[in-house]
């Protein structure tokens, strides 16, 4: 059998390796798999494919050259026969919430209402006569609550719009935004030498969000919804699923990016795993991370967004996992593991 390849992003190349225990590598090694790594940059990468039998590219939402080109290849990969993580299922609306709030919509998932504008008119008829406050407005791409801004009035509302449909934002993270951030979630020395050893990281992975497009000429809102003062990441790969409980920061509304984690279980209903397998199942996902938040209104989970490109660390520290019949098993949950099993095996 033609080994597997790896391919690597520009950004994973320079960044601090990812534990081996949760490597590509390792779950190929275990699941009995050869594999070889492959420049998925190389200008003979559609030739190449003829020497593997599926193709591994974790590709990332801040690097532009991936966003540009790792599912179009891939979907090549698929078509020629070979099989590939993620694949077009999963994949072809990452990092677009834009994308992600049709698709959700489209497949009748519990999601919070949402407006999408390209017209500066339309915005300010919607923002005076129309629009229920606070909103929520985002960025299409980025991740860890940046760009992400609570939208008080109708003057915000159109000045918000003004720009974004002029000059717009860099998707970028800022420094200034994330030192606040990790700040109001840092409660002990260990968490802090923690995240100091990250700050180089963030820097590279900064340095390749600069180089993105400004996100321009378009408007997307979200509905607010009152939470309890938590968010979770609500894994699915297979017949399994997982979650981490994130707190939202002191001062905010926004709980993703602050690394301020918890692994309680009985702080999930069971109709939030429910949803998350049902909604996983219509995808026909390879491997997929929901946002949910559980509306004190209503004790509905609504997801906010979904990505298969969360953090496989963070999520392994869960310790276990529900299965369908949902019950809960105290064994790790191994993202790349599980990944591999189910997609290479």
């Amino acid at each position: 059998m033609k080994p597997i390849g790896i391919c690597e992003s520009l950004l994973t190349r320079v960044r601090t390796k990812r534990d081996d225990n949760l490597s590509w590598e390792s779950a190929l090694q275990k699941n009995g798999i050869d594999y070889e790594p492959i420049d998925c940059y190389s200008c003979d990468i559609i030739r190449s494919f003829d020497d593997y039998s599926g193709i591994i590219w974790h590709y990332e939402n801040f690097v532009n050259a991936d966003l540009m080109e790792a599912q179009n290849l891939l979907d090549i990969a698929e078509s020629k026969g070979l099989k590939v993580f993620p694949n077009h299922n999963t994949a072809w609306h990452f990092d677009d919430k834009i994308a992600e709030s049709y698709y959700l919509d489209s497949l009748g998932a519990p999601i919070p209402n949402y407006w999408v504008f390209y017209e500066l008119d339309k915005v300010i008829e919607w923002a005076k006569n129309k629009a229920t406050y606070p909103l929520v407005a985002k960025l299409r791409r980025g991740s860890g609550s940046n760009n992400v801004k609570i939208i008080k009035s109708s003057n915000e509302l159109i000045k918000y719009a003004k720009r974004m449909l002029t000059r717009g934002y860099s998707p970028a993270q800022s420094i200034l935004y994330k030192t606040y951030s990790k700040a109001q979630s840092t409660h002990d020395i260990k968490t802090l030498m923690k995240r100091i050893k990250k700050i180089p990281d963030f820097l590279k992975a900064r340095s390749f969000g600069k180089r993105m497009p400004i996100e321009k000429g378009y408007c997307y809102f979200q509905e607010f919804i009152e939470n309890d003062g938590y968010d979770l990441k609500v894994v699915v790969v297979g017949d399994k699923c997982t979650f981490l409980s994130r707190n939202v920061r002191k001062g905010s509304f926004k709980a993703s990016g602050g690394g301020d984690l918890n692994y309680d279980h009985s702080k999930i209903p069971l109709s939030v795993v429910e949803s998350a397998f049902r909604t996983a199942d219509a995808i026909k996902s390879q491997c997929m991370g929901f946002d949910f938040v559980v509306d004190n209104r209503t004790k509905n989970g609504v997801i906010i967004e979904m990505c298969y490109g969360f953090d496989f660390e963070a999520i392994y520290g869960s310790g276990g996992y529900w299965d369908r019949d949902l019950k809960w098993h105290e064994e790790p949950f191994n993202t790349t593991y599980e990944v591999v099993s189910s997609v290479f095996s």
